[in-house]
């Protein structure tokens, strides 16, 4: 049998939480976005040693950033910001981004 597990985005956010602490990073998640302008990211990590900002949007593995959340994405780009959109599938390269470069 061949069972394939599904990682919510809850699950992934826990699963970057704990790295962002074992990694030393500050991290705001946004807890509902009912409340948050459209468009705007989940997460903005701040790592003061590697004096490093990141923003990301945390997806399914099928989820699309709405035209909203693109935008965001492109202007931030624009301003030369280190922005990601994480998948579950991504998390080892997750952790690579979180440890250092």
């Amino acid at each position: 049998m061949n069972f394939k597990i599904k990682v919510t985005e809850a699950d992934l956010r826990e699963q970057v939480r704990d790295l962002c602490r074992l990694f030393g990073w500050r991290f705001l998640f946004t807890w509902s976005s009912i409340h948050s302008p459209k468009g705007m990211l989940d997460l903005l990590l701040i790592n003061k040693e590697q004096k490093r900002v990141i923003f990301a949007e945390l997806k399914s593995e099928n989820g699309k950033l709405t035209p909203e959340q693109q935008e965001t994405f492109d202007d931030l780009q624009a301003c030369g910001q280190e922005v990601w959109v994480w998948r579950p599938a991504d998390i080892e390269r997750i952790a690579e981004i979180l440890r250092s470069y």
